[in-house]
């Protein structure tokens, strides 16, 4: 960061010396969690070499048995839209592909999920505790259009599950799916210009798996940011003799209640230890102190923990305050955006009015309406980061304040403290977190960066001292989406093959991201992927998707139009390369991450990595997104289909 600033007399403010004190902090802390291998310090659960932890990646939730008494779906069977991925973001491209009229024979659009049912990241994750960190009233799509009014503030998870079937039953979605399925390629075929898709699909123990052969006149890929739990690679951790599972695939069997009763009657009488403290945790830990006889957080890095104030929906305010006119639900959203770009106008109503909104310093990693273009030379990269860090001290003191004023112990409240900027991880919200390391059952094992050094048959051991546990709760978070610098196929863990049979992952690793708008990419006809690089961010993601898949219908749509149906759509070579120039001015601004600990926003510290050759820092720059928020990028797409000509695309008939 910049160094402190010198005031009209020559003087240095004691902020200012506080802040490079703080800084210097940071770094230190940082220093320490930084491992060589990267995100190699982790494996996908279903890809451990042991069977027992391979099994623990498979679906709990499934009923096998009343999905293979639905009517098979037919080999080679073709379809207009196929769409990878039945949460949120593969419903919203379902719900705009009928809304607009594309999509309305019974054979237009077929979902295909890896899970048992509708609901994405909501059909996995049913921990006790669960709720999205996003206001509900935000979060939840397409409130306005079946008129579902959430029960509280911050929705739990069995509400986020439901609403996803709500969706699917409100637009007649149950019979235009396929679960427990996994693409393993998807290959275009120049001579019939359709898609043909690979695909397993299960059936069950006992039952015979069914190999598919499908084929779609598009693609639409909608695999979610947190589909692949992951696990660190503890030596000895598959000989650990007790029950283990993986906070993604919560079992209940061990320890008793359900996703709607948090009675964790298991755990009494037993020592229980959960590896990680990010935000699942801060939701499952109040959960398991209040029956485990003792329980153990292993700690490599705290989270900064701000304050929840979860409530009922009010249902006079839902009335005249929330759901007050049309189009209300994206107006709220933009209004929570700009209070986290740093955009909200002075004397600006703040809709939402929680945690969020109090955190401006988070546009360092989703962008700012306010600063412009960031100059890349070192004074001008010094001076962003400078005014970031100014930002972000008030509240990283005030988050770090409230943990001294919440954890009774000095020593442990110290070690609970977040040592980084509020962008270097996804901040939490809970009043009950911290609170539970008051019990005299809560005990925090601080790793001090390092991690947990080993497990054996009876438990953990850091630093030399063994924790010997009945219940191991693996809390160790997903693949972070920009594995393979974001490609597209790899983060859906798909291969794709375009034109002449080019891969788009080699693509992607040749030449770093090529997209126009982050939604398709040349070479690829009818292709296109929910936005991550070379698009904009929010943290409430629902907004991302509602974002771009209104954007990639209406491409389609006009496209179809245009040709009079059956378009091939596809962005020119030379738009994606004017559009990856554009990203580039922007790098500069997520230079922020620089001072980060390694974490998921940093790839476990490999963006943190400086490349001395310039293709690859080139091929960085290409992967990052616009720096004026997720309001600007809105913006920039409206008034782009507004002028009407679909400019940068190549659209003909496929007959």
């Amino acid at each position: 960061m910049a160094p402190p600033a010198e005031g009209a007399n020559g003087a240095v403010s004691a902020q200012d010396l506080k802040l490079a004190e703080v800084s210097q902090k940071y770094t230190a802390e940082a220093a320490k969690r930084f491992r060589p291998e990267g995100l190699g310090q982790f494996i996908r659960l279903k890809e451990v070499g042991s069977e027992r932890l391979r099994a623990l990646a498979e679906d709990p939730w499934v009923d096998h048995a009343a999905l293979n008494a639905k009517e098979p779906i037919k080999d080679g069977s073709k379809y207009k839209f196929i769409v990878l991925g039945a949460g949120y973001g593969g419903l919203l491209y379902a719900v705009r592909l009928i809304e607009s009229g594309l999509a309305t024979g019974p054979d237009d659009i077929l979902m295909i999920d890896s899970a048992g049912g509708f609901g994405g990241t909501w059909w996995w994750n049913r921990y006790p505790g669960l709720h999205c960190d996003i206001e509900s009233y935000c979060y939840m799509p397409l409130l306005e259009e079946t008129g579902y009014i959430p029960k509280s503030k911050y929705a739990p998870g069995p509400e986020l599950l439901e609403h996803a079937d709500r969706i699917a039953t409100h637009w007649k979605l149950h019979d235009k799916a396929l679960f427990r399925s996994s693409v393993k390629t998807i290959r275009w075929d120049d001579a019939s210009r359709l898609w043909n898709l690979e695909l397993t699909e299960g059936r069950g123990p006992g039952e015979q798996s069914r190999e598919l052969k499908l084929q779609a006149r598009y693609v639409l890929l909608a695999s979610g940011i947190l589909t692949n739990p992951q696990v660190p690679k503890v030596p000895g951790l598959e000989t650990f003799a007790g029950s283990i599972f993986h906070t993604a695939r919560w079992n209940y069997q061990v320890t008793g209640g359900s996703p709607n009763d948090e009675a964790l009657t298991g755990l009494e009488g037993k020592r229980v230890g959960i590896i990680g403290t990010g935000a699942t945790a801060i939701q499952v830990v109040p959960k398991l102190a209040k029956y485990a006889k003792e329980l153990y957080v292993f700690q490599r890095t705290p989270s900064g923990v701000w304050w929840r104030g979860q409530r009922p929906t009010d249902p006079e305010e839902w009335k005249t305050k929330i759901a007050r006119k049309k189009g209300w639900q994206r107006e709220r959203m933009l209004n929570l955006d700009s209070y986290l770009t740093d955009g909200a106008e002075e004397g600006q109503e703040n809709m939402v009015a929680d945690g969020w909104t109090e955190m401006p310093a988070f546009s360092a990693v989703i962008g700012s309406p306010r600063h412009g273009i960031v100059e890349p030379t070192p004074e001008k990269i010094a001076e962003h980061l400078g005014r970031l860090y100014k930002l972000d001290f008030p509240h990283a003191e005030e988050v770090r304040a409230r943990t001294d004023s919440i954890v009774k112990d000095p020593e442990t409240a110290a070690k609970l403290k977040a040592w980084y900027p509020t962008w270097c991880k996804r901040p939490t919200f809970s009043d009950e977190y911290l609170q539970a390391f008051n019990l005299p059952n809560v005990h925090l094992v601080d790793t001090d960066g390092k991690g947990v050094d080993s497990a054996n048959s009876s438990g953990l051991v850091v630093a030399g001292k063994e924790y010997p546990l009945d219940i191991l709760v693996l809390s160790t978070g997903y693949v972070t989406p920009s594995i393979g610098g974001g490609s597209p196929a790899v983060r859906t863990g798909v291969e794709i093959y375009g034109r002449g049979g080019k891969s788009l992952d080699d693509k992607w690793q040749t030449q770093g991201a090529s997209t126009l708008h982050g939604v398709c990419s040349s070479g690829f006809p009818n292709l296109f992927f929910t936005p991550l690089s070379q698009s904009s961010q929010a943290s409430n993601n629902a907004f991302t998707l509602d974002v771009g898949t209104e954007h990639v219908t209406h491409i389609i749509e006009k496209a179809e139009a245009r040709v009079g149906g059956d378009a091939l759509v596809e962005v020119t070579s030379e738009a994606e390369e004017a559009w990856a120039l554009e990203i580039m001015q922007h790098a500069s601004w997520f230079a922020s991450v620089m001072g980060c600990t390694p974490g998921y926003i940093t790839s476990e510290g490999e963006a943190l990595q400086r490349s001395a050759d310039p293709m690859e820092m080139a091929k960085k720059a290409r992967g990052s997104n616009l720096s004026q928020g997720m309001a600007a990028f809105l913006k920039l797409l409206q008034e782009y289909r507004a002028e009407g000509s679909l400019k940068g695309f190549e659209i003909a008939s496929r007959a």
